[in-house]
């Protein structure tokens, strides 16, 4: 007991420490509030799909095909996305990705039908991919330049933004307030915050060195590239499935009321937040592959949670545990596809961001027509599934 206890401070004061540097890093505190804006944006969003389904009469299948306008922005912009960053230069697409991602999450609940709500999404796609690719970039020549260890962290401070979108958002619905006025509102703070604080502060984020550009394009994966996709789509498909589904879910089938609904992603958010803000030590402690191994078998547990829930409770609980499962899976994909053997530096990481978004994005449209067709406890059981299989590859990728 006293060995384990001497352990916990040990590896607490360790978090800690780890988060004090990265918090008065200027640069890298920059880059994590980027991430933050990013997934703000997003949760307040996916708060308010309930919203958009009932205001245009969509059922599961028909929500999901607007949903699919994200994944096909997503496929139309990061093909290109390494170029752009080349050409017009890392911080300067990375400020401008920001600003129209806050800009195109408020126009989504506009839309008067389900085919413009495509076509707003389909902006968002385009946008966040863009985002995606320069922030990620960000954090690993940062890491690269200066020898420390950011990437989880920054994917901990998305996490942050999304619990901080969500929950407020939850809060919001409570109190009455519009979703056009709020995603209106924000989407004006994000801007004005992006443009007089991060751009500054942005300046000093390394920009691409000359010899690096040749790998800096899209390229056909290898096959640990591809396994590393593989292991990508998995989690990202437990992912979406709190992102887009989470409130739905708990409203639809488990009887909650909106705000009560909301905070299943508040909690998804807590835990996978917490997860990753403890990875910049867990991942050198532990080693990448058994953190994927435990993060594949904490999302199966969580996802029959889900489908065995009852009541909103227990619904909220298997949320709570998938965050904690699908937490440091980014961070640590992220950062292999960045060093993948046999290709030049920057082109795992487009490649990688190309293909394993589309399970974030495109996954939950599918989850909704699976969900339409045959219920939710088979989409979902579809994913848990898929995050079994995801062993095999995990004991088969060099990392």
């Amino acid at each position: 007991m006293k060995t384990a206890a001497h352990f916990l401070r040990r590896s607490l004061t360790k978090v800690f420490t780890n988060l004090h540097h990265f918090l008065t890093h200027k640069t890298a505190r920059a880059i994590g509030l980027t991430f933050a804006a990013d997934s703000l944006m997003f949760g307040s969003w996916v708060t308010h799909i309930p919203h958009v389904k009932s205001t245009l009469g969509m059922n599961d299948a028909e929500l999901g095909l607007a949903l699919f306008g994200m994944p096909l922005g997503l496929l139309a912009m990061n093909p290109i996305s390494p170029t752009l960053l080349q050409r017009v230069g890392l911080v300067r697409t990375t400020v401008f990705s920001t600003l129209t991602m806050a800009v195109s999450f408020a126009l989504p609940v506009w839309m008067p039908d389900r085919w413009s709500l495509l076509g707003a999404l389909f902006l968002v796609g385009i946008s966040i991919a863009l985002l995606n690719v320069a922030m990620n970039t960000c954090a690993t020549h940062v890491e690269k330049a200066e020898g420390i260890f950011i990437m989880s962290s920054c994917h901990g401070m998305w996490s942050l933004g999304g619990m901080v979108g969500s929950g407020s958002s939850a809060a919001l619905i409570a109190l009455g307030v519009a979703p056009r006025t709020h995603l209106s509102l924000l989407a004006l703070l994000v801007v004005a915050s992006a443009w007089l604080w991060l751009r500054p502060a942005l300046s000093a984020v390394p920009e691409r060195r000359e010899e690096d550009n040749a790998g800096s394009k899209f390229v056909w994966p290898t096959r640990d590239l591809l396994l590393m996709i593989g292991i990508g789509l998995c989690i990202s498909l437990g992912e979406g499935v709190a992102f887009d589904w989470s409130a739905v879910y708990l409203r639809d089938t488990l009887g909650a009321t909106a705000q009560v609904a909301a905070l299943a992603f508040t909690c998804f958010s807590l835990t996978m937040m917490a997860m990753r803000f403890t990875g910049d030590v867990l991942i050198p402690r532990f080693g990448e592959r058994r953190l994927l191994l435990f993060s594949a078998g904490l999302t199966v547990v969580a996802l029959l949670v889900i489908i065995l829930a009852l009541k909103p409770t227990m619904g909220i609980i298997g949320f709570l545990l998938l965050g904690a499962g699908v937490a440091l899976g980014a961070p640590i994909l992220f950062n292999a596809a960045a060093r993948v053997p046999g290709l030049a530096p920057g082109a795992g990481l487009a490649t990688y961001a190309t293909f394993s978004f589309v399970g974030f994005l495109a996954g939950p449209p599918v989850i909704g027509f699976v969900g339409e067709a045959y219920g939710f406890a088979i989409a979902f059981g579809a994913v848990a599934l898929l995050a079994v299989l995801s062993v095999w590859a995990i004991l088969k990728v060099r990392l």
